[in-house]
């Protein structure tokens, strides 16, 4: 809740972050040669991090204070899992017990991202669970639910708040999540400096909201103050479109209502998204920055089906050669979107995406589209109106 512009990272955990941190930014020349288009496409990667993705940047420092004030064990959710294995690594890191409650759609779906979190140390249960009073609720209505993040939430904040001991550690959509995330851009602007480039457009996936805010926020500051011009365009799944068919209204984080409520856009706290959806962008509301940014203008965003998503990754895993987790194809696929424009009006665009993570824990969901098993879901409004109507 600081108003300070700016917030010192702790010795403690530049230490941790160097094991991955600064992360590259590339150039896709290969997948400029592809399009044929004159845009130049930069990624940064952060597959990189002991996990594979962006999440260890908000759970290291997230242990590291809890650690600081005598917490023993922390408690969360995670849905693909990137998060739970993140939170899992930051706790071994600092002597933390972890305890994870996954989505059961993706804790069947996955069973690699399971060892991660159990080989670092975590215990880790699929959700709705027989452990909380809220998993019993959901499966005594529906024994057979596929889980939503929003009940694994309810789960962890359950635990936690009945453990002295323990605390909640949340991966995605608050404050402080995004700006521990921020080090991404903090860090993409000094490259651009190197590469004597500037972003004209970028382009980034959002689910909570955590990579995308974090590698847009400092551009923003940069675009606020004047000294860059550009378009900052979020990209989110057609199957879950908070941003793009959400209501802008107070809502609950989690389904049982145990959290404050957070002004986002929504889908509504009840909502449960689609299982065969594959990425991990899959939480019913959307950070409460990122959406009051939206409201005021100051970005785009569009909803993408999920068989494009995965044909822009495989293109760039064919020319680039990272398998791209199945949450920033969504990004990829808006970026190759941009880059095709230009192609059509010739523009010389410079064109900056986050690649947030990679896919070699995620392989199932390629496995699906290679073997034409994937299709689009979109969300129909009768669902949808049905959703918002528990809108508080």
């Amino acid at each position: 809740m600081t108003t300070e512009r700016y917030v010192d990272i702790p010795g403690e955990v530049i230490d941790v972050y160097r094991l991955w941190r600064p992360s590259p930014l590339f150039r896709a020349r290969r997948l400029e040669k592809l399009l044929d288009t004159p845009a130049r496409i930069y990624y940064k990667y952060e597959g990189v991090s002991p996990v594979g993705s962006h999440k260890p940047n908000t759970a290291v420092p997230q242990a590291f204070y809890n650690s600081a004030e005598g917490v023993t064990r922390l408690t969360t959710e995670t849905g693909a899992g990137q998060w739970g294995s993140a939170l899992a690594f930051a706790c071994a890191t600092y002597g933390l017990d972890c305890e994870v409650w996954q989505v059961r759609a993706s804790y069947d779906q996955k069973p690699y991202r399971k060892i991660m979190m159990e080989t670092f140390g975590a215990t880790l249960h699929p959700s709705p669970s027989e452990l909380t009073e809220a998993g019993r609720k959901i499966l005594a209505e529906n024994p057979d639910s596929t889980g939503s993040l929003g009940i694994a939430i309810s789960e962890a904040v359950e635990k936690a708040a009945s453990d002295p001991g323990a605390r909640y550690a949340l991966g995605s959509v608050l404050n402080h999540v995004l700006l521990h995330q921020t080090v991404i851009g903090e860090e993409a602007i000094k490259q651009f400096q190197l590469a004597e480039d500037t972003p004209d457009v970028i382009v980034g996936c959002t689910g909570g909201g955590s990579n995308f805010g974090g590698l847009a926020f400092p551009f923003l500051r940069e675009k606020l103050a004047g000294r860059m011009d550009l378009d900052i365009r979020a990209v989110e799944p057609a199957a879950c479109p908070s941003l793009t068919r959400g209501r802008y209204a107070y809502d609950f984080g989690d389904t049982a209502g145990l959290t404050p409520l957070l002004k986002m856009h929504t889908l509504g706290h009840g909502f449960i998204p689609d299982p065969i959806h594959a990425g991990g962008l899959r939480y019913h509301g959307m950070s409460p920055l990122l959406s009051h940014i939206y409201e005021l203008g100051l970005i785009d965003a569009l909803a993408v089906p999920q068989q494009e998503c995965f044909a822009a990754g495989v293109r760039f895993a064919r020319t680039e050669g990272i398998i791209p987790a199945p949450e920033p194809t969504h990004a990829l696929a808006a970026c190759m979107r941009e880059a095709l424009r230009c192609k059509e009006t010739g523009e010389e665009k410079v064109i900056l995406t986050a690649l947030c993570g990679h896919a070699h824990l995620d392989l199932p969901a390629y496995a699906a589209y290679l073997g034409g098993q994937m299709v689009d879901n979109e969300l129909p409004q009768d669902t949808l109106d049905t959703s918002l109507a528990g809108i508080p």
